[in-house]
C-alpha cells in the first residue's frame, strides 16, 4: 500500500510520518524531491530564476527558499507560477521513486511491512492523490498551528496566517482524507494514534 501522507503546514506530518518510518515503512518525500529539482544547474531553478529574477539565489547559486517563499505566500499569481514549474517535475520523479519504494518493499522477502509513505503536504493541491492508495491528513488545533508556525519560521502571526491561507485548509483536507490524526495533544498521545493507525494498516488488503 501507498498512503499519502498530508496536512496543514505546522501540522506535524514530518513527525507523523518519522513515527511510520521507525515503524517500518518506506519513505518518499515531496519535499525533499522538490530540493533536488532546485538544486544549480537544474532546469527547474532555470525557470524560476527566468521568471523572478537572480534575487531568489544565494550567492553561491543555491535556491534561497526564505526569499522566493516570502514572495510566492503574498502572491497568488507567483505562487501559480511556482506550481506550474514543480508540480510537473515533482510527479514525474515521484512516480518513479515510489515505484522504486513498492520494488523495495516487495524485496524485503515478507519482512517489510509493505507500507509506502508518500509524505506530500500539497497532495490535494497538486492533484496528486492518485499517486497513492490512502490518504492520511494530519490536523492540528488552529490556535495551535498559529503559534508552532510562528516558532519555527519566526515570523509574526500575520505573515504565519498568509501562509496558512495560502494553501487549502487543513479541515478540508481532513475531510478529503482516509484517516485522520489530531496532533494537538503531545508526543505520547501522538504515538499512540500513529501506532493504531500502523495497525490498522497492516490489515488492509495491498494493491497490486
Amino acid at each position: 500500500m501507498i498512503l499519502g501522507v498530508t496536512g496543514g503546514i505546522a501540522s506535524g506530518k514530518s513527525t507523523v510520518t518519522r513515527m511510520l518510518q521507525d515503524l517500518g515503512a518506506v519513505v518518499v518525500s515531496a519535499d525533499m524531491l522538490s530540493r533536488e529539482l532546485v538544486l544549480p544547474g537544474s532546469p527547474a531553478l532555470k525557470q524560476m530564476v527566468q521568471r523572478f529574477g537572480r534575487e531568489i539565489l544565494h550567492g553561491d547559486g543555491t535556491l534561497d527558499r526564505k526569499r522566493l517563499g516570502g514572495r510566492v505566500f503574498a502572491d497568488a499569481g507567483a505562487r501559480s507560477d511556482i506550481e506550474a514549474i514543480m508540480h510537473p517535475a515533482i510527479a514525474r520523479l515521484s512516480q518513479h521513486c515510489l515505484q522504486q519504494a513498492v520494488s523495495q518493499q516487495r524485496c524485503h522477502d515478507g519482512l517489510g511491512d509493505g507500507l509506502v509513505v508518500y509524505e506530500a503536504p500539497l497532495l490535494y493541491e497538486a492533484g496528486a492523490e492518485g499517486r497513492v492508495d490512502k490518504v492520511l491528513a494530519v490536523t492540528v488545533e488552529d490556535d495551535l498551528q498559529l503559534r508552532r508556525l510562528q516558532q519555527r519560521d519566526r515570523c509574526d502571526s500575520t505573515m504565519a496566517q498568509q501562509r496558512i491561507d495560502a494553501h487549502m485548509s487543513q479541515h478540508e483536507k481532513a475531510r478529503r482524507a482516509d484517516y485522520v490524526i489530531d496532533n494537538s495533544l503531545g508526543l505520547e498521545q501522538l504515538q499512540r494514534q500513529v501506532d493504531m493507525l500502523y495497525a490498522q494498516l497492516l490489515t488492509v488488503p495491498q494493491a497490486g
